[in-house]
């Protein structure tokens, strides 16, 4: 029986693996790769294809990680990428890509995408900072009303109360009062 040695960590793979070792490198995304699938579970919206942005974070990692200057930053790193593919289909969207679906309304039927793109990012930016916040949280990054919270640090009462003001405020913005009568 031989005895086998532990599994190698980050820590030791990284400097192999930013000089060039094949082996290091196939070994560190294979360790990673399981991080890496949870990040993007976590941060992508669900319209994002989850293993997508698996392989895209591993091919990044793999063409870029000799530019990594500190060990120690190696995770961080990797959720920063993580983060950055999954805002694309958000920047894609609000860069000109086809909306998929508008709210079925008199208001929105006759506007171009372009127009409904600009009027809900001018929407956003409008809501004061703790509403834009609590917005993006839970539309964008699609936090659930408890991680919300603790990012926010309030109570679950006051994410919610939050999230539906700025709801409100974005719907107000979009539709004035008066056409919520008519609609």
């Amino acid at each position: 029986m031989t005895a086998t040695s532990p599994p190698l960590t980050v820590a030791q793979l990284l400097p192999a693996a930013r000089s060039g070792n094949a082996d290091a490198m196939e070994q560190l995304l294979r360790l990673t790769r399981p991080d890496i699938r949870r990040y993007a579970l976590r941060h992508c919206a669900a319209t994002t294809a989850t293993d997508d942005v698996v392989q895209e974070a591993l091919i990044i990692v793999y063409r870029r990680v000799g530019a990594l200057r500190e060990v120690a930053a190696f995770g961080g790193w990797v959720v920063r990428i993580v983060q950055r593919l999954c805002m694309r289909p958000m920047l894609a969207w609000l860069k000109g890509e086809p909306l998929a679906q508008v709210e079925d309304s008199l208001a929105w039927s006759h506007r171009p995408d372009h127009e409904l793109r600009h009027d809900l990012a001018l929407a956003i930016d409008s809501l004061p900072p703790l509403y834009r916040e609590a917005l993006l949280l839970r539309d964008f990054e699609e936090l659930t009303i408890e991680e919300m919270a603790q990012r926010l640090g309030v109570t679950r009462e006051a994410a919610k109360s939050r999230l539906h003001r700025a709801r409100a405020l974005v719907r107000e913005y979009l539709v004035p009062t008066d056409q919520h009568a008519t609609s």
